[in-house]
Parts: structure tokens; sequence; C-alpha cells
């Protein structure tokens, strides 16, 4: 192989990586940093279309994709079993992503129980280090 070649594939080995580092590496959140549920709140009895409101303590909302310190965007889990992985982009299948900045949400759930809980998400949809998750909620469908 000439060295052209070598240092071409070299290159892009090195900015492929440079760009995985970057878009994967961990976002710091600042000391006391809090998500939670404003509505709707712990044993609520709601229809089954429901706005789920979203707060945060510490930080700003920012759309996906915007790289500025202490911000994020919101993650809301419903019914999940456990959080997902703390060190990777959280999976649609997972989570619903509000990547748009959203601080609230319309959401359609069938009759029952269902557990709702908020991750902040930093510019590609990792969790924060330490991770910003609120406290998990328990809701009635009727």
């Amino acid at each position: 192989m000439n060295l052209f070649k070598l240092g071409l594939i070299a290159g892009i080995l090195f900015v492929s990586n440079t760009l995985i580092t970057n878009v994967l590496a961990k976002t710091p959140s600042p000391k006391g940093a809090e998500v939670y549920i404003i509505s709707p709140q712990d044993g609520d009895t709601v229809g089954k279309t429901v706005t789920v409101r979203f707060g945060l303590k510490g930080m700003g909302v920012a759309p996906a994709g915007t790289d500025k310190a202490n911000t994020g965007h919101h993650h809301l889990m419903i019914d999940g079993k456990m959080l997902p992985p703390m060190d990777q982009p959280m999976n649609k299948e997972v989570v619903k992503h509000f990547g748009g900045g959203q601080t609230e949400a319309e959401i359609s759930l069938s009759p029952g129980k269902h557990t709702l809980q908020l991750i902040l998400g930093d510019k590609a949809h990792v969790p924060h280090d330490p991770p910003v998750v609120s406290k998990q909620i328990t809701i009635t469908v009727k």
C-alpha cells in the first residue's frame, strides 16, 4: 500500500475516533441538578390521554445537538423495569425522546397502572455524569 493511501486511512480513522469520542463522551451535570415530573403526580388517576409536564432545577433545557454546558433535553421512560445504560445514547424503544427541548408532552396510555420516569440527556441523548434522573411515579389510567 502506498504512503498516500496509508496516510488517508490513518486520517479517516483519527477523525472517526475523535467524532465518536466527542459524541459519546459523558457530559457533566452540575451538583444539585434535578429533573422531576410536575404533573401528573404520584398516585393520580388520569384519562387515557394525559399531559406530562417536565420540571428541571439547576440546569437548562436545550434541543438535542446543542453543545452548551449545563443543558440537556428530556427523555420519558414509560413502564420501565430498569434504567437504560447510563454510558450510551438512550434507545428510542426504551424511552420517548423530546429532542426539540419540549417541557411537556401529551401521551396516550392503556387503562391500568403505569410508571413514568424522566432522564435528562445531553446533546447526543447520553445521560449526564452523574445522571439526572427523576423519581419514578405511578399513575392509574381509567
